[in-house]
């Protein structure tokens, strides 16, 4: 077993992942800057390279297609401005369609056992990862993100999507 001064350091001192602040082209896609729930427009848009005029539209027309439950927003099915659903199967075969492979890190009972934080995901690759209540873009083991989700490297992270 190596043991070396950086996985020492790692150890005992939590570093979360740098990040980059960006709105993944929203600004430039013509939306205006304003309280939205696009984390998993955005996310996408920057893990797969893709415009996020093009990532909000394929969302806005599959909440449109959508079944409506009581947990589900009334307005879902208008735009994606009102957030994309990312346990359905759409979003999945979605993410599968792009190049994209689920990979879990937490199993219900198991506790948190990676957070966004240096040497607990991959440190090369292009991902969405699933945090609380958010979705945010890590590329490369950098964080893109309209602010730092990663709470001093202390938040869970439930999964990630990672392209092949």
């Amino acid at each position: 077993m190596d043991i070396t001064f950086e996985k020492i350091l790692e150890q005992a001192v939590i570093m979360p992942l740098p990040v980059v602040i960006t709105d993944g082209g929203r600004k430039a896609a013509g939306f205006a800057k304003a309280k939205r729930r696009d984390c998993v427009t955005r996310a996408v848009a920057i893990a797969a390279e893709l415009d996020y005029r093009k990532v909000w539209e394929d969302f806005t027309a599959m909440n449109a297609k959508t079944r409506q439950t009581k947990r589900t927003c009334k307005t879902a099915k208008e735009n994606s401005d009102t957030g994309v659903y990312m346990k359905r199967k759409a979003f999945k075969d979605y993410m599968k369609e792009l190049g994209f492979e689920w990979v879990p890190t937490m199993k219900i009972g198991s506790g948190c056992t990676v957070h966004l934080r240096k040497g607990e995901l991959p440190t090369k690759g292009r991902m969405v990862v699933n945090v609380s209540r958010h979705a945010v873009a890590v590329v490369d083991g950098v964080v893109h993100d309209t602010y730092d989700p990663c709470r001093g490297g202390l938040r869970c992270v439930y999964g990630y999507w990672i392209r092949k």
